[in-house]
């Protein structure tokens, strides 16, 4: 018997949450990159710089970028990995993947990629030695199950990190939420053609964990020393832990 999850303030079942998440995706894939620009001032570089600095991504290692969408990461990746490493970009998404995979491609990279659920990875246990989600949790409707899965494919020693969304410091709330509830939608109309997609990641942000909550979810599911950084007074958290 299936359960029920959230899309947005709505409540679903399990099952079709992740058919409605797909369709937010395959309408935004074509203004991804153009509408995180915009919507982040382009401070989303920023957060994924910082969040290949924490990753430790030595030469010759095995990383995996799940719902890595447009490849933002697994370019980077790629950079530190070198010839000798090996970079997976996923996503349960073919729209965004294609983006992704054609983004590389311009960049004369030529990596693995592979259409799969977070919830269930295709690779064997005890294999990368850095896994990374960013923007993407959120999006998965059994957090627990994909958390427990990019922990199983861990290298002993390895590190795990999640970029999402999370909980703004208080004070600004109120500018916060103006923004994301009338300001964003609109931009989402005039750019991607699309302004339900963006109440949806509006409303997706306030039902994600908090930073704290993240943080037992992944002790949880067997990460050791977790931390989190916040940035931009907590619009955006990094998570990290560690497979020992």
């Amino acid at each position: 018997m299936t359960g029920t999850t959230h899309f947005g303030f709505e409540t679903v079942p399990e099952e079709e949450k992740a058919r409605r998440v797909a369709e937010v995706f395959n309408s935004v894939a074509g203004k991804y990159d153009v509408m995180n620009d915009l919507m982040s001032l382009g401070l989303h570089r920023l957060w994924k710089h910082f969040a290949i600095q924490i990753s430790g991504v030595r030469t010759g290692e095995r990383v995996l970028d799940v719902a890595g969408g447009s490849a933002d990461l697994s370019r980077q990746f790629a950079r530190r990995a070198g010839s000798s490493g090996q970079v997976w970009l996923t996503d349960i998404n073919n729209a965004m993947l294609r983006v992704g995979r054609n983004r590389m491609l311009d960049d004369g990279m030529v990596m693995p990629v592979a259409q799969c659920d977070a919830e269930c990875l295709p690779f064997p246990a005890n294999y990368f030695d850095c896994v990374s989600i960013a923007f993407g949790l959120r999006n998965v409707t059994r957090k627990e199950a994909a958390l427990r899965e990019m922990q199983r494919v861990l290298k002993p020693g390895g590190r795990l990190l999640v970029l999402e969304f999370s909980r703004v410091w208080k004070p600004l709330e109120p500018i916060y939420d103006a923004y994301s509830f009338k300001l964003l939608p609109k931009m989402g109309e005039l750019v991607a053609g699309d302004a339900d997609s963006y109440r949806y990641l509006a409303e997706s942000i306030r039902m994600h964990p908090s930073q704290e909550e993240l943080k037992q979810m992944m002790e949880q599911a067997g990460l050791s020393l977790v931390e989190y950084f916040n940035l931009a007074a907590g619009v955006v958290a990094l998570h990290r832990g560690y497979k020992l």
